[in-house]
């Protein structure tokens, strides 16, 4: 029996067919094909928003918190229930990451936790949408008005997602900045999206994205000044992406809406047949708005016959792939020992961590695929 995976991309015949057409074309770095990407993903969102195509979104969330000033003596909000990236862009610009906890009911950032933690340092609150699942930005971008703070969404999980009936890109916030790692709901294989309204931080952030140039390689060779000149007007980062990568993103947007549809699909059938295992079900989004489903994180209750970790082995025993999301950032040892933080301070988030299992959830799952993770489940959970 063949291995499984927890993820596993879905790559087509046009997405094959574009690489190999931007190889053959000779301009296989930041040029036609990263610009139709980002005019394209702006279009499919709409509400006037601009997007800027960066090599992952690390270096999206780097750039956006860049724009916006961030800097020492600064503060951002974040939750400790998040992947590494979320904070270490905040240390990038010498800013200090300020760890809050989750709600039980969403996984996503708690408001009253913001609002703890609040201070005229705060320069900026940057949600997660865990799993594709909206934040309650209605509160949010009601306490950074309050502050004066900005809001920056790390929507790396989030694509497609609504809240409130609007996309995760459209809304009143400064940034937002999604993924198209691997797993993700769409993929360029590495790569990202800074969304904004704001033409100063689009502006901003195209310059510092490859190396403070006021004008990107493309622009140069197809401008009427010289080809050769330049002005490198800040010391910026390489963070653009390339062709190559834009070239699988332009088809892999054009299926977005299937591969929602899929994902969609394979929840809904999650959620029904493991209904009366000892487990608890991924929390649900509200009526009228979008979940991305970018992961399906069930939680392992106390009258499970097997802890968490013994339960991934014996997924893994059955050739199935299962994974972890997340490893709480106060238990991770830089933010733990640099900030002094302790698990009693983040209850929620360090619960889910014991509890939480991630199982396969992806487009090229079939029923047969489905079925077998489904077996194995209530063979396991059922003794």
């Amino acid at each position: 029996m063949s291995f499984l995976p927890f993820a596993l991309p879905e790559i087509g015949e046009e997405e094959i067919h574009e690489v190999v057409e931007c190889l053959r074309s000779g301009w296989i770095t930041t040029g036609p094909r990263a610009k139709q990407f980002e005019e394209d993903f702006a279009n499919y969102l709409g509400g006037d928003v601009e997007a800027l195509a960066v090599n992952s979104a690390t270096s999206g969330l780097h750039l956006a918190l860049e724009a916006l000033g961030v800097g020492s003596g600064d503060e951002v909000i974040l939750p400790s229930y998040t992947f590494t990236s979320t904070a270490e862009v905040v240390r990038y610009l010498g800013a200090t990451p300020v760890f809050v906890d989750v709600e039980e009911s969403t996984y996503n950032i708690s408001i009253p936790a913001i609002k703890s933690v609040l201070t005229d340092r705060t320069k900026v609150i940057m949600p997660v949408h865990f799993a594709g699942l909206p934040c309650d930005m209605t509160a949010i971008l009601k306490l950074a008005q309050e502050y004066g703070s900005y809001v920056v969404e790390d929507a790396a999980h989030a694509f497609p997602t609504t809240c409130n009936g609007k996309l995760i890109g459209t809304l009143d916030s400064d940034v937002t900045v999604f993924s198209f790692y691997a797993n993700k709901t769409m993929t360029t294989a590495e790569g990202g999206m800074l969304v904004s309204k704001r033409k100063d931080l689009i502006n901003r952030a195209k310059v510092m994205r490859l190396h403070g140039i006021s004008r990107d390689a493309f622009d140069r060779y197809r401008s009427e000044k010289p080809a050769w000149y330049y002005e490198v007007i800040e010391a910026g980062y390489k963070y653009n992406m390339a062709d190559i990568c834009a070239a699988i993103g332009i088809h892999q947007l054009r299926r977005i809406d299937a591969f929602h549809a899929k994902r969609r699909q394979l929840a809904d059938v999650y959620d029904k047949e493991l209904k009366g295992l000892p487990l608890t079900l991924p929390p649900k989004v509200k009526d009228g708005d979008l979940h991305a489903y970018h992961l399906y994180p069930i939680r392992l209750t106390e009258d499970a016959p097997i802890s968490r970790d013994d339960f991934i082995q014996e997924m893994s025993n059955r050739k199935i792939g299962c994974s972890v999301h997340f490893i709480p950032l106060h238990r991770q040892p830089v933010w733990r020992d640099t900030y002094k933080l302790k698990k009693e301070d983040f209850p929620v988030a360090d619960s889910l961590f014991e509890q939480e299992v991630s199982i396969p959830l992806y487009t090229k799952m079939t029923e047969e695929d489905q079925k077998r993770v489904l077996i194995a489940i209530k063979d396991i959970l059922r003794g």
